[in-house]
């Protein structure tokens, strides 16, 4: 058997957008994850399915599987012809172990890559609007540990040297010893009025920040609760400068966001939130089941270039369509001069993905404008027009085209049913309603709206005065028949549009 590669990648700080290119390209291709407690599990949506994923932890504290039977498990799952990715938060050579795990590796005949991330002390200053140098205060910068080897009996930093610095401290691991580190400085020279940040859960949505000086920083954080993991920066440039607070003042910084789309659509959703510094939580409370390998489909999939125009409502009506086609042995080319329009921009981008760019798009994202815009554009009578969309779609659409004396083909290609939830996220959902943690539910349907109050009880979001964003009118119109009210509504009707409604919302 060959023996496999073993690839040390650093995840970054927690920000999932921090990981490199290459690292992320690993992961899609990874036989084996080995992963760190501060790695962000998020990552291992990129892993394929048939992957195996091992967490070891290795949080402060909190070390489930010890260092040499990490190693070991790095060797044993390379010999076994394995591409093992070990991931690490950070970067995998700044105050990690990577060092002992190569060794391992070069001992066993295991080759081994070193893929560098994002360090944290880098990003959380960034973060946090600090400049770990400046021309005017700082030209130089010190990465040390606050935590030494285990067994050590006297520390090998030189405080004194650290103590006379001209630039920026950067303390990793430090909280457990923050006291300490303060007095040893001081005691060593350094001012007690040097300015001193700390960043918890830096580049995160739970982001804090902690400032005061080395005097009273330990007092400051253990009143604030702040502890591990963060980030402790010593210096004058650790004093704040309001006009680099770019991450924390965010519209939607530290809002918990509850996400019921399907497990793909979340994803997409979680990115978007993710972006403008909120927190996405997701329930799966959907799955997408597509319908066009029915011989009816099929039959109709394979006539498609007969018709005057193709109509599309959603992204999920392309994917399903495209695959019906597959299915025959048909692409893009079938339909042959039938004109095609769509429903909103990812509907049209999803159709671009397949080599079809749309004839028509309304200019507003809902059936009655597509159906107006779309008579104004040509005469509609005789002419045949096919839906291609879900089974559980409103029925309006047929008749607003149907008035305007068009033929239609109206065809389901998916639907949308009920997923089983986990009973435990069920749980920790209606725990977070109920005290009042959660600040934002997104629907995006009115199939999302059911799915959810299957498992969670109308009067439990009513009372927990959580807010509610609507994609659109048809999804508005179905919560106001409930009595839920959206607190906001996309302008413009797409999950870009539903998030930026929200910011404007917290803004006001």
């Amino acid at each position: 058997m060959t023996t496999g590669r073993v690839y040390l990648v650093g995840a970054g700080p927690g920000d999932t957008g921090l990981i490199t290119v290459k690292g992320l390209d690993l992961l899609g291709r990874a036989d084996c994850v080995i992963y760190d407690g501060l790695a962000n599990a998020a990552l291992l949506e990129h892993v394929r399915p048939e992957a195996e994923v091992i967490n070891v932890q290795k949080r402060t504290g909190d070390h489930p599987i010890k260092q040499p039977a990490i190693n070991a498990l790095l060797v044993e799952k390379a010999k076994e012809g394995k591409c093992v990715v070990r991931l690490k938060g950070g970067d995998p050579c700044l105050f990690g172990r990577a060092a002992e795990e190569v060794r391992a590796c070069a001992a066993a005949g295991v080759r081994f890559e070193i893929v560098p991330g994002v360090t944290s002390g880098q990003a959380a200053a960034g973060y946090a609007g600090i400049f770990l140098t400046d021309r005017d205060r700082a030209s130089a910068v010190a990465f040390v540990t606050g935590r030494e080897a285990e067994g050590k009996t006297d520390s090998e930093l030189d405080w004194a040297a650290l103590a006379a610095f001209c630039g920026t401290l950067v303390f990793y691991m430090a909280m457990g010893a923050l006291r300490q580190i303060a007095r040893r400085l001081i005691e060593r020279g350094k001012d007690p009025q040097t300015p001193v940040a700390v960043v918890y859960q830096a580049t995160l949505p739970q982001q804090r920040r902690v400032e005061g000086s080395l005097a009273d920083i330990a007092e400051r954080c253990q009143a604030a609760q702040v502890g591990a993991p963060s980030i402790v920066i010593i210096g004058p440039v650790a004093q704040s400068d309001p006009a680099a607070d770019w991450f924390m003042t965010q519209p939607l910084f530290g809002k918990r966001v509850l996400m019921t789309r399907d497990r793909e659509g979340n994803r997409k959703l979680a990115c978007l939130l993710r972006a403008v510094g909120a927190e996405p939580l997701a329930f799966d409370g959907i799955e997408v089941v597509n319908l066009a390998d029915t011989p009816a489909v099929r039959q109709t999939l394979a006539e498609v270039g007969s018709f005057d125009w193709v109509i599309f409502t959603s992204a999920n009506g392309v994917s399903a369509a495209f695959e019906g086609l597959a299915a025959i042995g048909r692409d893009a080319r079938a339909f042959g001069p039938a004109r095609v329009a769509c429903i909103g921009e990812q509907t049209a981008k999803r159709l671009r993905l397949y080599g079809i760019t749309a004839d028509f798009v309304p200019s507003a994202f809902t059936s009655y404008v597509m159906a107006e815009e779309l008579a104004k554009l040509e005469a509609l009578a005789g002419r045949k027009i096919l839906l291609l969309r879900s089974a559980i779609a409103p029925k309006d659409f047929p008749e607003h085209l149907t008035r305007h004396g068009a033929q239609i083909t109206d065809t389901a290609v998916y639907t949308v049913r009920v997923k089983q939830p986990d009973p435990r996220q069920v749980e920790t959902i209606a725990q977070d309603l109920a005290a009042d943690r959660m600040d934002w539910i997104t629907f995006t349907s009115s199939s999302t709206v059911r799915a959810f109050l299957e498992v969670i009880s109308l009067e439990t979001i009513k009372r927990s005065g959580v807010k509610i964003a609507s994609i659109g009118p048809a999804t508005s119109v179905y919560l106001n028949s409930i009595g839920l009210a959206p607190t906001v509504e996309a302008r413009v009707h797409t999950i870009e549009g539903m998030v930026k409604a929200m910011e404007d919302s917290s803004k006001s």
